[in-house]
């Protein structure tokens, strides 16, 4: 049998389901203390978000019109009457087994946060900073470059167009600053999926001005900066001043930069080091 200590980080394709194992878990942590760090010291609040959100609130937002493909949903089973589900078959349950699906698996640890503001006047703009547990439904699943479930921590900007575009500014530059001192080469691209629904006006504008920009190590997207304009201020009446407030938030794929990392530097122990001594030099 493996020891524990030795036991190397795996992932099922099929599922898409990671195991971490002890060195991958203790540098995910480190980084994930690293980017919460960013958003603290830019004036964040640290909030826990809902591990599911209600289907509902999603599909005002236009979630199951932009994002089918990756919707995952999740309903108990019945317990009564002749199709009540007890034991799966075929490593499953039938559909008929299954109660209503009222609730979502989040593929994005911010919708939280705005459905948490949702018909709010704020006094001020604000930032706040979140790790999720985020699940999205992929055509096939790779190691630790695409899983159904991950963690995402994410850094969310609420208020005026100014106070958004600005977060969003800063910390492209944080994200350039900490890969050039990790000496790990990323390059900045527009994202070619829209936010919006592609055949609306909005859509129209995206590709006139990018809302969402990913940093790439080779053809792997380990963060993002995207920026909503006032789309979730009016959908979920969240006003500063009296006017729908603008949104922005930085996203940062813990998994994926572990496999971006171990790319790059070798083994976990050589990628902890690179982590460790970029941020000393910050």
């Amino acid at each position: 049998m493996t020891p524990l200590s030795t036991r190397s980080t795996t992932a099922a394709p099929p599922t898409g389901v990671a195991v971490l194992g002890p060195q991958a878990t203790a540098l995910l942590y480190l980084l994930d203390r690293a980017f919460e760090s960013w958003g603290v010291q830019a004036g964040a609040q640290p909030m826990i978000m809902p591990p599911l959100i209600p289907v509902e609130q999603l599909a005002e937002l236009d979630y199951y019109r932009n994002f089918p493909h990756q919707a995952v949903v999740t309903a108990p089973l019945r317990l009564n009457g002749p199709d009540a589900g007890h034991d799966p078959v075929g490593g499953g349950f039938a559909p008929q087994t299954l109660e209503t699906a009222r609730l979502a698996l989040p593929s994005a640890a911010c919708y939280g946060v705005y459905l948490h503001l949702a018909g709010q006047e704020l006094d001020a703009p604000q930032r706040v900073t979140v790790l999720g547990r985020c699940f999205r439904r992929e055509e096939q699943y790779e190691d630790l470059r695409r899983l159904l479930g991950f963690h995402m921590r994410e850094i969310v900007a609420v208020g005026d167009r100014e106070f958004t575009e600005e977060h969003l500014r800063h910390f492209t530059a944080q994200i350039e600053n900490f890969a050039a001192r990790l000496e790990l080469p990323l390059r900045k691209e527009a994202a070619t999926d829209p936010f919006y629904d592609c055949g609306g006006s909005r859509a129209r504008l995206q590709q006139l001005a990018p809302v969402k920009y990913e940093f790439l190590y080779e053809d792997l997207a380990i963060a993002s900066v995207n920026v909503h304009r006032n789309f979730f201020g009016e959908r979920l009446a969240i006003t500063l001043n009296g006017e729908s407030v603008f949104t922005s938030c930085v996203a940062f794929g813990l998994e994926r930069w572990l496999s971006a990392l171990t790319r790059r530097f070798g083994g976990w122990a050589e990628a902890t080091a690179a982590v460790e001594q970029a941020l000393a030099q910050g």
